[in-house]
């Protein structure tokens, strides 16, 4: 059997973190497995559905690297396939139409309460054959009377449903138009979606859904129910928690590999291992090692995992990121090689790449002030020396390269008589306006000799 996985999210919002954990599951298992991952926009609440939302989506989808094999397929594109079902239905018997008005369903659920029974259509129109005038009808699919639905769940194990306990469910509306647990049946059905990896919250639709897959005559994919994410306080996750637009993090200065890595590992895990690159992922993960239990959100471990993948990439990855968060700050850099340089410099030092971009102001700015207390401590008549010794020998050097910097920078403190730190600390003030740089032999590598000589002339006319 060959797989077929799909992540199915509703434009009635931002995609967020809960729904990317989703996503990540389906296309691994696929990926995994040497299957197909299908990407299907299910936007039939046309009210809430916004092309922002969907287009957040898709470009989330493509930030992440979760690339898909077939689609996007959109709902609102295959009502004419939804209508083909229901009048199928309708022919085979599996269907009906259902004249009850609304008052009257409200009745029979309070005469079910009052005798202590499950409120639940009792199936009074199943039956009628003339129509109602003047009333649109909804269509109800017809659910088995009696026996069980038992769902083989891959995450929860056995899980049994009782048919009678089961509504004939509205699969067409009074306007005509389908609902959402009808179209994901024929969405299913027509897309051979052998497995169905989705949150918790929709165990209690798998039995309706298999029943009616069974009505088309078709055994049903295998069903994987991921729990959901919590907040830290173990309540649902909101907005305060970080269920946010899963843009905002790349915003906020995450790698998609360091985000995936952590939702990945929330709930899932191989021994003890807690870093992993996608291609690990893709190689150990198993639906079948998925917790049952729900997890919750860690913003320190999210953020200590992305520095992790930060400190493990390669210094040209990083660029790809860190350039856009240089331009979110107005710095907009033509030249990639400096931003890897700047990347390389600055990587163990940074948990976000809009952490590394803020602190990396300097090397694109010209530097017209500086930090007060810096300053004060480090560009004083006693540095001024220093800096000018410093600044005769990097300008008389034949080669601008970090190792020949640090030589000169050591062979000022040596002739002064002073400690490293006394002489690299007021030259870092110079060129970066305050104390918090790289190494600075790099740094001053990287900014050029004549961009360097003239921040420390301007440090000098300062002291």
């Amino acid at each position: 059997m060959t797989v077929r996985t799909r992540f199915a999210p509703s434009p009635t919002g931002m995609l967020h973190i809960g729904g990317v954990r989703t996503a990540l599951f389906c296309w691994l298992y696929a990926r995994r497995l040497g299957g197909t991952f299908i990407l299907r926009v299910e936007d039939t609440d046309r009210e809430r559905s916004t092309p922002e939302a969907v287009q957040a989506i898709l470009d989330g989808m493509k930030w992440l690297g979760l690339d898909h094999d077939e689609g996007p397929f959109y709902q609102t594109q295959r009502m004419g396939r939804y209508g083909e079902v229901i009048q199928q239905f309708l022919r085979e018997g599996k269907a009906y139409h259902c004249y009850c008005s609304k008052e009257e369903l409200e009745e029979m659920r309070a005469g079910q309460t009052a005798r202590k029974q499950k409120p639940r259509y009792d199936g009074r129109c199943r039956q009628r054959k003339e129509p109602a005038p003047g009333v649109n009808p909804v269509v109800r699919f017809r659910n088995p009377d009696d026996g069980q639905v038992v769902v083989n769940d891959l995450i929860h194990g056995p899980i049994t449903f009782d048919s009678g306990e089961l509504d004939d469910l509205i699969i067409a509306r009074s306007d005509g138009t389908p609902t959402y647990n009808f179209c994901v049946v024929v969405d299913d059905y027509d897309m051979r979606i052998t497995h169905v990896i989705r949150g918790d919250d929709h165990i209690n639709n798998t039995p309706r859904q298999i029943n009616m897959l069974r009505a088309l005559g078709v055994e049903p994919p295998l069903y994987a129910h991921v729990p959901m994410i919590l907040g830290p306080d173990g309540a649902k996750l909101s907005k305060r928690h970080g269920a946010v637009s899963i843009l905002q993090y790349r915003d906020d200065g995450f790698l998609p590999e360091g985000l995936l890595n952590y939702l990945g590992r929330l709930g899932w895990s191989h021994g003890d291992q807690e870093i992993f690159s996608i291609e690990e992922m893709v190689r150990l993960f198993d639906i079948h090692d998925v917790n049952k239990s729900a997890s919750a959100l860690n913003l320190d471990k999210m953020l200590w995992t992305n520095q992790q993948h930060i400190v493990r990439s390669t210094p040209e990855h990083l660029a790809r990121y860190l350039a856009p968060q240089l331009a979110a700050l107005g710095v907009v850099v033509d030249d990639l090689a400096k931003v890897a340089a700047v990347a390389k410099a600055q990587q163990e030092r940074a948990k976000t790449l809009k952490e590394m971009a803020e602190n990396s102001l300097f090397f694109f700015h010209d530097v017209t002030s500086y930090d007060e207390k810096a300053a004060k401590k480090n560009l004083t008549a006693e540095t001024a020396p220093l800096l000018q010794a410093v600044r005769d020998r990097l300008a008389a050097l034949p080669q601008w390269l970090a190792p020949a910097i640090h030589e000169s920078i050591v062979a000022v403190a040596t002739e002064y008589g002073a400690g490293l730190g006394k002489v690299a600390q007021p030259v870092r003030v110079a060129v970066s306006g305050g104390s918090v740089s790289p190494p600075i032999d790099g740094t001053l590598e990287i900014l050029g000799r004549e961009t360097t000589l003239q921040r420390l002339d301007r440090a000098l006319a300062y002291c």
